[in-house]
């Protein structure tokens, strides 16, 4: 039963003694935001593993963080950005898969932070707080240095959009037209990174993925436009963040598990509408190549089923000649 109506929640936010609720819901809209802009290339090009791989690779850097007694977000930053480089090194060999390498990378990243939290006493309740999150365990530097990369992260997006498109629909076909793909990877594989790690204070680092993958999962159902679906999937991000906190709050709850969950009611509900949706003739811009996602001044592309298909043919025509 809920006790704590939601006038009652907004009294709380505003009252000064409970100030790390307020930094909780802030921080919480924050990662939402940059995890709907960045869930968006991960859904297009179907690695939701690079997610799980880089929540658990920022785990060494939280563990020596707190060892050390430092930054969380600065700790969870390097050991993410040291895995992601490693990830976009190894997976440039073609005879490796992507997912593979991820793979490895993923279980030696939180083998070794297992191994280094292990060795700090008092160790289990920490644990608990880095897989599952907390309200109270973000700061108001953490709160500051969210916001400044989302700002950074979103500019990123703005200025690389087509490109990091046309890296994501087909790797080949942007090689044969100058792209640097590997400069590409490491810029998407520095963005999810940089999503998850101000992510997992909140939520935690087990159940980040979701806030990375549901939402923008959820709008793609709702849209064929990679701008709207961007839009989207940082305001139903926002919504399910900011009503999870109020959910775990007022019954009690864990909050990463309720906004978790929060998603999934929004997912369900947008899979049952989606098909109401698409029965409306659209007249959204289709993108009708990889070339056209790739150039500057293309409009929002449309990241529909033919788009996959038409960047196909154009690989297969390239390799036959």
């Amino acid at each position: 039963m809920i006790e704590v109506t939601l006038i009652d929640f907004f009294r709380d936010l505003a009252n000064p003694h409970l100030d790390f609720l307020a930094r909780a819901v802030g921080i919480s809209i924050l990662a939402a935001i940059v995890c709907g802009v960045v869930g968006c290339y991960v859904v297009l090009r179907g690695m939701a593993f690079i997610g799980d791989a880089v929540s658990h690779a920022v785990f060494p850097g939280l563990a020596v963080a707190f060892a050390l007694q430092g930054s969380v977000l600065l700790g969870g930053a390097v050991a993410g950005t040291v895995v992601a480089l490693l990830i976009a090194g190894f997976s440039q060999r073609r005879n490796l898969r992507e997912d593979s390498v991820i793979g490895i990378f993923f279980a030696a990243s939180f083998a070794l932070g297992m191994v280094i939290i292990s060795r700090v006493e008092g160790y289990t309740a920490s644990l608990t707080s880095f897989l599952f999150g907390t309200l109270t365990g973000v700061s108001r530097i953490d709160l500051y240095t969210a916001a400044a990369v989302t700002v950074c992260v979103v500019g990123v997006i703005v200025l690389l959009g087509p490109q990091l498109t046309a890296a994501c629909l087909d790797k080949e076909t942007a090689r044969a037209m100058g792209l640097p793909v590997f400069a590409l990877d490491l810029v998407l594989y520095l963005c999810v990174t940089a999503a998850v790690v101000i992510s997992v204070g909140t939520i935690g680092n087990i159940l980040v993925l979701a806030l990375l993958i549901t939402p923008a999962a959820t709008a793609r159902l709702l849209t064929n436009s990679l701008g709207a679906m961007m839009c989207a999937s940082s305001l139903i991000g926002a919504a399910a963040s900011f009503a999870g906190i109020y959910l775990a709050w007022a019954i009690d709850l864990p909050a990463g598990a309720t906004i978790v969950l929060v998603l999934t009611a929004l997912f369900l509900l947008a899979w049952l509408v989606s098909p109401l949706l698409q029965r409306r003739p659209s007249r959204q811009p289709r993108m009708n190549s990889t070339k056209d996602a790739a150039s500057p001044g293309s409009s929002t592309p449309s990241i529909s089923a033919p788009v996959a298909s038409e960047t196909q043919n154009q690989t297969d025509k390239e390799h036959s000649a």
